[in-house]
């Protein structure tokens, strides 16, 4: 609920993608000619949301779905990376389960007729 109340309608996002783009949750990306380097999360949009996200990683890092996720990016990047990318991964499932419960309510509403 606190994911809904903060993003609002999610339909405003045509992608998950774009949604942790909104929240901040993807890297800064620096490029010159063939060089890409990518940095920090870019902290643009909800400050509350991204802390939402990362307070409900901090427990999902532990259960069996984002565990192994977790070690695998823990182990190559870094613990702190890792929580950020279970956070992106859970708000990536928020916006999926928001996005079917919207088309649901659209079904459910009746036509009214003028």
């Amino acid at each position: 609920m606190i994911i809904a109340a903060e993003v609002g309608d999610i339909r405003r996002f045509s992608s998950a993608r774009k949604l942790a783009s909104w929240a901040g949750l993807t890297p800064t990306v620096r490029g010159s000619d063939r060089t890409v380097r990518y940095g920090h999360i870019s902290k643009h949009g909800d400050p509350w949301l991204r802390w939402i996200m990362n307070q409900a990683a901090q427990t999902a890092k532990r259960t069996p779905p984002y565990a192994a996720c977790f070690e695998q990016i823990a182990y190559r990047r870094g613990r702190k990376i890792a929580t950020i990318a279970v956070a992106r991964k859970l708000l990536t499932h928020a916006y999926h389960v928001l996005r079917e419960v919207d088309a649901a309510q659209q079904q459910k509403e009746p036509c009214t007729t003028a």
